[in-house]
């Protein structure tokens, strides 16, 4: 056991050493009072009016909010706060977003909010459309008492909220949108870090002026957002749902449904980030729309070879590290050291020796000047009880790199231990010795090689 402890974390190293060309500075990720997850707590406030005290009825509103509600609260929110008709009052809303939720919501939470009731579009001074949502006590066209999108933008400023995603189910538009950016985020790579990107997205049920489809008496828009929201939206099927995958379901599926006549709208109102619905594996984050081009691919593998090795380092999670591997043998093929860490992993770690081979002599064929091929194909042979083969690949590996210290120790034990042959276990350690290497077994196997030197005779 202390034998294979011993090779590990030489061979750990090397294979650290070789990889400084390819492994970015580490970043201070780890900050005070950090989540250990994505958000430390969530945040739905849902909020309908089905019965205006000045403005037309909206027949059946409350009965969908509350299925809104309980949608986030089967995806785990820890607060959802529920507002209907008397406590939408235009007073009510405005001590809502101006101190209630800036108070409560933290810079590392994320905080959805669902409206249903009627909306409308003006222009502003400058002739810009500026959209606006109707509170309970308010009539329609009154924008003074309503709450207008610009009132919305500017309480996403003012809220920590890490994510901040709007589901407005009315038909209406009219805010300034950030540049465009390229969602979803899965198309990246590292969920550690596009999670961090702080996001203000908007979804609305249809564009300005459409009639709203109701099919069977429900709201066509709320239907297809409570699909999307139990995990249909997730077409890739990869465990994470992102608000961008929403907006896109929800935009082809209406638009389907209706036969054309309802567009829902979807708009990044500010920075890049992409609210996470559904927090799926990690290593899956990149099975979304991935890297197309060679070079993206090429990236990509590198990339995921690079988390995998961390992984290994840090003693975390060796199945996501080999998923890792797997997935960077899909974007790149002919990626030879993705091949050789994967032979290691399934000989010391997860042991699954005939794997353990066949990655092995992929890597010697990708790869034949990594020295480390070879001698891992040798350890592969070695306790498969294919000494000669075992031989012959450590023999192999000393082609490459004459001096590697590791080969000589272990090709010291082969000798000793499997072939029999002291000779050669002598000459193998002598040279790891000579290399630097202290290793007890060493040590003692070449000092009772050498002859026992004659003692002095005894004066008369």
């Amino acid at each position: 056991m202390l034998l294979i402890l011993y090779r590990q974390s030489l061979f750990l190293v090397l294979l650290a050493s070789s990889l400084i060309a390819l492994l970015c500075p580490s970043s201070a990720f780890a900050q005070a009072g950090k989540p250990e997850g994505l958000y430390y707590k969530s945040w739905a406030v849902v909020i309908g009016v089905e019965n205006y005290l000045l403005a037309p009825k909206i027949p059946g509103a409350i009965e969908e909010a509350r299925a809104v509600a309980h949608a986030f609260r089967q995806l785990g929110f820890d607060e959802v706060v529920e507002l209907y008709d008397k406590d939408v009052s235009f007073r009510r809303l405005q001590q809502t977003l101006a101190d209630f939720l800036p108070r409560k919501v933290g810079r590392y939470d994320r905080l959805v909010l669902y409206f249903v009731g009627h909306a409308g579009v003006t222009q502003d001074l400058s002739g810009k459309e500026l959209g606006y949502l109707v509170p309970w006590d308010a009539q329609i066209g009154n924008v003074s008492k309503s709450v207008t999108f610009e009132q919305l933008k500017e309480f996403s400023r003012r809220s920590a909220s890490k994510h901040t995603l709007f589901l407005l189910n009315a038909a209406v538009r009219g805010w300034e949108v950030s540049t465009a950016q390229p969602l979803s985020l899965e198309g990246r790579m590292a969920p550690e870090d596009d999670t961090e990107r702080r996001g203000v997205q908007v979804l609305t049920a249809g564009d300005k002026g459409q009639v709203l489809i109701q099919e069977q008496g429900k709201s066509l828009f709320v239907q297809v957002l409570l699909d999307g929201l139990s995990g249909q939206a997730d077409r890739n099927k990869n465990g994470w749902l992102m608000a961008s995958e929403v907006g896109d379901y929800v935009k082809q599926s209406v638009v389907e449904r209706s036969k054309g006549t309802q567009h829902p709208l979807f708009a990044q109102l500010d920075g890049d980030g992409d609210t996470v619905l559904i927090e799926g594996r990690r290593s899956a984050f990149v099975l979304g729309a991935g890297p197309q081009s060679p070079a993206e691919r090429r990236q990509a593998a590198k990339q995921q070879y690079e988390q995998a090795f961390a992984l290994l380092q840090t003693g975390k999670s060796p199945e996501e590290a080999l998923e890792r591997l797997n997935k960077a043998l899909e974007y790149d093929p002919t990626f030879g050291d993705v091949y050789v860490l994967t032979s290691y992993v399934l000989l010391e770690v997860l042991p699954n020796l005939d794997a353990a081979l066949s990655a092995a002599k992929l890597a010697v064929q990708y790869v034949p000047k990594n020295p480390d091929s070879q001698y891992t194909l040798g350890l592969i042979y070695e306790k498969r009880g294919q000494y000669v083969e075992a031989e012959r690949a450590m023999r192999e590996a000393l082609v490459v790199n004459p001096n590697y210290l590791d080969v000589y120790f272990s090709l010291g034990l082969l000798y000793a231990d499997e072939i029999k042959d002291q000779p050669k276990s002598v000459e193998a350690f002598t040279r790891y010795l000579e290399l630097g290497g202290n290793h007890a077994r060493a040590l003692a196997a070449v000092a009772q090689s050498r002859p026992v030197a004659p003692s002095a005779p005894s004066k008369p």
